[in-house]
C-alpha cells in the first residue's frame, strides 16, 4: 500500500506535492504596529518549505486594522503590505512549498486599543472588552474589505486563500446562535446567520479565482450552540458558492471545556466530508505520521493540517517519512545528512 501522506493532492490549478499543510498559527511577531512582514515570518516559513511541508497557509492575516487580534498581527489591509507578502511567498515557493494565506477578522476577540466591533454587543468574557453591534454600513464596509484582501494576495503571488470562520472570530460570531442575536437579515435563522460568510465567498470570488477554503469551527461545545451536524449543512451551501476544501476545527466562539485527546477534532472533518461530499483538512493534536496516514487511508478528511508539532519540528515530513518507511526526497543541500 501506498502512503497516502506523501501523494500529491490538486485542488483547482493548484498541485501539492504532499498532504501536509502547516496551519495558519499567529505569530504576533510584526515589529510595530503596522502589520508588515518580517525577518521572523521570512525565517519562520521557509523552514517549513525547506522541511518539505506541501502547503503553508500563512497565519491570520487582518483585513482592516480593528480585525488585528493583537497589534503585532500581520495585515493586508493596505496594498503596502503586497510587498512583504510577495518576498515571503517567492521564498516559501522557492523551495517547492504551495504558498496559502488565511484572511481574518477578529471581531470581538480583538484586543486593541479603541472600539472593536461584532455582530451583536456581547463580550467574550467578563475580563474583555464590549464590541459594538455592527452596523449594516460597517457589515458591508468589512464584506468588501475581504475582497480587497483577496485582490491584495492575489498580486501577493499566494495560490490558496483561507477565509477565518473559526475560532471565536468575527465570521463565526455571526455563525453561532450564541454570540449572533441579531433581529435583521443578518441574525435568527441559520440562513440570515450564514448570509455574512455568503457576501464575503462571493466577494472573495470576485477577485479571486484560485483554490479557496474555509476553516470552521465545528463544534461550539455549548448546548444552545452549533454542532457537526450544522456545519455539514453549511457545508453544502459552501459548496454550492464553489469552496474547495473546509479546514475543520472546533470551539472556542464562548468560553467553554473542551475534552482534547489525539484527533479529537478528526470525527468532525470526517463527517462534513462524507456527508456534504467537499474535501476537508483534519487538524487537532495530530502527531505522528502513522495516525496521520490512517486518516487519510480511511477517508476521513483529503489534508492534514499540522499546527504546534511544526513548531516543534520543522522538519516534521521527515520525521513522518522515515516512521512510515517511505523515502522522501532531501533538499539538495540537505542530502549528506537527511535520511540518518
Amino acid at each position: 500500500m501506498s502512503v497516502k501522506l506523501f501523494t500529491p493532492f490538486t485542488v483547482k490549478n493548484i498541485t501539492l506535492k504532499n498532504r501536509i499543510v502547516m496551519s495558519p498559527m499567529c505569530m504576533y511577531s510584526c515589529f510595530n504596529e503596522d502589520g508588515m512582514v518580517g525577518d521572523w515570518h521570512y525565517t519562520h516559513y521557509t523552514s517549513r518549505a525547506v522541511g518539505q511541508v506541501g502547503l503553508i497557509v500563512v497565519e491570520a492575516t487582518a483585513v482592516t486594522p480593528q480585525g488585528r487580534i493583537s497589534s503585532r498581527d500581520l495585515g493586508i489591509w493596505s496594498d503596502d503590505h503586497i510587498a512583504g507578502l510577495s518576498k515571503l511567498t517567492r521564498m516559501m515557493e522557492e523551495h517547492g512549498a504551495v504558498s496559502g494565506i488565511q484572511i481574518a477578522h477578529a471581531g470581538r476577540k480583538a484586543v486593541l486599543d479603541g472600539e472593536i466591533i461584532a455582530p451583536s454587543a456581547i463580550p467574550f468574557n467578563e475580563n474583555m472588552k464590549t464590541p459594538k453591534e455592527m452596523s449594516i454600513d460597517e457589515i458591508n464596509e468589512t464584506i468588501a474589505a475581504f475582497g480587497k484582501a483577496a485582490e491584495r494576495a492575489k498580486k501577493a503571488g499566494f495560490k490558496v486563500i483561507e477565509i477565518h470562520a473559526a475560532h471565536g472570530y468575527l465570521i463565526n460570531e455571526f455563525l453561532s446562535p450564541l454570540t449572533n442575536k441579531r433581529s435583521d437579515d443578518y441574525g435568527g435563522t441559520p440562513e440570515n446567520r450564514y448570509r455574512f460568510l455568503r457576501n464575503i465567498i462571493e466577494e472573495v470570488k470576485s477577485f479571486w479565482d484560485g483554490p479557496l477554503f474555509v476553516r470552521v469551527s465545528a463544534n461550539d461545545y455549548h448546548d444552545e450552540g452549533l454542532n457537526e451536524e450544522d456545519y455539514v449543512s453549511m457545508a453544502h451551501w459552501m459548496k454550492k458558492q464553489g469552496v474547495d476544501l473546509i479546514d475543520v476545527s472546533s470551539g472556542a466562539v464562548v468560553p467553554a471545556a473542551i475534552p482534547t485527546f489525539p484527533g479529537y477534532q478528526v470525527p468532525f472533518a470526517d463527517q462534513i466530508r462524507n456527508k456534504a461530499n467537499i474535501p476537508t483538512g483534519a487538524v487537532g493534536l495530530i502527531t505522528n505520521g502513522t495516525q496521520a496516514e490512517e486518516i487519510l487511508q480511511n477517508n476521513r478528511a483529503d489534508l492534514i493540517f499540522l499546527a504546534r508539532v511544526l513548531l516543534r519540528d520543522p522538519y516534521w515530513p521527515r520525521t513522518a517519512a522515515k516512521e512510515l518507511k517511505h523515502e522522501l526526497a532531501a533538499p539538495e543541500q540537505y542530502k549528506r545528512g537527511w535520511m540518518i
